[in-house]
């Protein structure tokens, strides 16, 4: 008799009626619906089949070999369930359908308080996509796109729309279409996360309240767009060698209130851009060697600029289409122009004794000819502005009531490192293929 019932136990499981212990081993997706919340799954150093879909609070964890495929039809996960942990993966092969009408992701997430970390994303339109999902971690992500001729054919290395409240942080992305997409989302802190190989490292649209800090964007076409935008943090980063026809290291468009302290803008096309935006603060910033400093265009009002390190940049601020309401010092503190403008500071107070005055008869120039742009370094250039100097057809671009006395020890110090890391950049980017892109105003390239 005993016999007998184990035979007609057996027959369910051999043909197929019950899952077997084997099935649920060897598909993934069949072990994340055996889970009960609050469950850990480590993973296999192995590859395993996506696409699969998170719908309950887990932890997933994977080791430096564990590698999840998707089918190329669609998102390789899908998270849904809050709470759900990621950790030691690598993630390749999304949907690389731009015809669809959802855009695919190697991790794609709709819901909150979820942790992404130690991750390599690799193969995928987007990399990661948070939509409507708020207070989520990502960090230690490593994401590398097409690059070079690919970049309009791709996603984003993160796209975050409709999502608040996330923090980002030590992630890496190369060769992707924008490094970090924000479109509506609200309340995002992005810290030292390095950015290289992209059309814009940032690009931002109708989002507020947002902390940039402590980031590197290198070697872009833009280093930062932020546009229809208030109330931004941009701190303590890295904007480098964004360098190209019309390319700039900070671009603000229809951006207001915006505080822009403490960052590196270095061998830039231009290292700010400033259009139709208001109220901004620009201070302590360092500025150097761009082809030209700060491009300020008159619907622009309100700016103020104070304590920056403006030197060695071809042309060091030059105003577009008329005369905004701008200040180039807050509270008797202006900027530092360096050795272009030498001062006067008979009382050694740190302020020069008589304002700095910058006059160009270029802004038409620059207005008219998109072409300018790469002709600033041309002795025909010094020829143009001593005939317009003559005939006094020059006009003033900028006026610093109190500038700073340049401090050698400064400049001495970042002209080392600068060209350090120049010959660092030039060594590992020799023949990297320059970018274009056309974004409107008034249908001109930038």
């Amino acid at each position: 008799m005993r016999n007998l019932w184990l035979f007609l136990l057996s027959v369910p499981l051999y043909l197929g009626i019950f899952p077997s212990a084997g099935f649920a081993e060897g598909n993934l997706q069949a072990q994340l619906d055996a889970l009960q919340p609050g469950d850990v799954l480590k993973l296999e150093g192995k590859t395993y089949e996506g696409n699969i879909v998170i719908d309950k609070t887990v932890e997933i964890i994977g080791t430096d070999q564990t590698v999840i495929k998707g089918d190329g039809n669609g998102n390789v996960i899908s998270i849904k369930a809050p709470n759900v942990k990621l950790s030691h993966l690598k993630v390749t092969h999304a949907s690389m359908n731009r015809n669809s009408p959802e855009e695919f992701a190697a991790i794609k997430v709709h819901s909150n308080g979820n942790t992404i970390e130690d991750i390599v994303i690799r193969d995928s339109f987007h990399g990661i996509y948070l939509s409507q999902a708020h207070e989520n971690k990502i960090r230690n992500v490593d994401i590398k796109g097409l690059g070079k001729g690919e970049i309009a054919s791709q996603g984003n290395g993160f796209h975050i729309y409709f999502a608040n409240n996330n923090l980002l942080e030590h992630n890496t992305i190369e060769g992707t279409r924008d490094g970090m997409f924000f479109e509506y989302g609200n309340g995002n802190t992005a810290t030292k996360n390095n950015i290289t190989k992209t059309r814009y490292a940032l690009h931002y649209m109708y989002s507020d309240d947002n902390r940039f800090i402590g980031n590197t964007f290198t070697m872009n076409t833009g280093g930062a767009a932020i546009m229809n935008s208030k109330s931004i943090v941009l701190e303590d980063n890295d904007f480098l060698f964004n360098y190209g026809h019309r390319s700039f290291g900070l671009f603000l468009l229809s951006a207001n209130d915006i505080t822009v302290e403490n960052n590196t803008f270095y061998l830039n096309q231009r290292g700010l851009y400033i259009d139709q935006s208001t109220g901004n603060k620009i201070k302590n910033n360092r500025i150097i060697q761009n082809q030209i400093g700060i491009e300020l265009w008159a619907s622009s009002n309100q700016q103020i600029f104070t304590g920056n390190q403006i030197t060695e940049n071809t042309i060091p601020a030059v105003s577009l289409g008329g005369q905004g309401q701008n200040a180039w010092s807050e509270d008797g503190r202006g900027n530092d122009w360096g050795s272009a403008f030498p001062l006067a500071d008979l009382n050694q107070d740190g302020l020069g004794d008589l304002p700095v005055t910058y006059r160009s008869s270029l802004h038409q120039l620059i207005e008219d000819q998109e072409l300018t742009s790469f002709f600033l370094k041309s002795p025909a250039i010094n020829i143009y502005e001593k005939m317009n100097e003559f005939l006094n057809e020059d006009k003033v671009m900028f006026e610093d009531l109190h500038p700073l006395v340049a401090s050698n020890e400064n400049h001495n110090r970042f002209g080392l490192y600068g060209a350090f890391g120049l010959l660092v950049i030039i060594i590992l980017y020799k023949g990297r293929q320059r970018l274009c892109i056309t974004l409107g105003r008034n249908g001109k390239k930038i």
